[in-house]
């Protein structure tokens, strides 16, 4: 009988290297801080108290971070990509807001264990190469019977979609699962096993003046857009450009009137059991 090929395993070391180059280029602070809705969103969903122990993992420029802040709950700010901290830094100032800042990675988290009452992330764990490690390490710092918070893009809504587009001209490693499998609740239940998971469908609206606009702002400041089109040849960046417009038109809901691109999401809230 022929011998089955062995899976691909994947260099995750190198790989996140890669992410962090990504994610630090461009200027993600510009696109992140429009998102500041969803970190709101999230915390009340959580039901935050004041002088709850936070943890926003993966927090790029600290939406969550600040939200948590604004809350009065004591908020540790983390991420591998010490450029979005020190924007998250400048945030909590102009806000007056009392956060620390720590780089760390997610799926090596340097606190200890059941340190803290809440661990959240918007947009942010979901794209870690070893989400079983990224999710152990979430239930490792929180506390038994704390509060788990996530919001993540689903794989059918506009962010899901632009990722599998850029997919058909970078293709990814072979052996690591798509980020938006954490936008659905079977692989959150997976992630999470024992634990109460309440999932609820959002939807955040990307507000730009026109499909130009959009394009020309995430082409400058979105890392995985902007890494992308540095790749590419420029007969691959025109086909990129085209099918990003195409992309904009299926999920504008601006009726012409400025751009309104509609993106579904999760806000997750899983609550870990007492004896965890």
């Amino acid at each position: 009988m022929p011998t089955e090929p062995t899976p691909a395993t994947p260099d995750l070391a190198a790989l996140k290297a890669r992410q962090r180059g990504t994610w630090a280029s461009g200027d993600y602070a510009l696109i992140g801080s429009t998102l500041q809705i969803v970190g709101e969103s999230l915390c009340e969903a959580l039901d935050l108290r004041a002088g709850e122990r936070v943890l926003d993992v993966a927090s790029g420029n600290g939406n969550a971070s600040l939200a948590a802040a604004r809350r009065f709950a004591t908020v540790t700010s983390s991420d591998y990509v010490p450029e979005l901290l020190d924007q998250g830094r400048l945030r909590a100032e102009a806000n007056r807001l009392p956060i620390r800042f720590e780089v760390a990675d997610a799926e090596a988290l340097p606190f200890a264990d059941a340190h803290f009452d809440v661990v959240l992330s918007t947009f942010g764990v979901m794209f870690t190469p070893d989400q079983e490690k990224a999710a152990a390490e979430m239930r490792r710092v929180c506390r038994p019977g704390g509060r788990i918070g996530l919001a993540n893009w689903t794989p059918a809504g506009f962010v899901g979609q632009l990722f599998k587009l850029l997919g058909t001209f970078l293709p990814p490693p072979a052996g690591v699962r798509s980020p938006a499998l954490w936008g659905t609740e079977e692989r959150l239940r997976e992630l999470f096993p024992g634990a109460a998971v309440e999932v609820t469908p959002r939807i955040f609206h990307f507000r730009y003046r026109s499909a130009a606009h959009w394009l020309e702002v995430f082409r400058s400041y979105y890392g995985p857009l902007h890494k992308a089109f540095q790749a590419l040849d420029p007969e691959a960046q025109s086909r990129l450009e085209k099918g990003v417009f195409d992309l904009l038109g299926r999920f504008d809901r601006g009726g012409g009137t400025g751009l309104v691109v509609a993106s579904d999401y999760i806000e997750a809230v899983i609550r870990l059991p007492h004896d965890s």
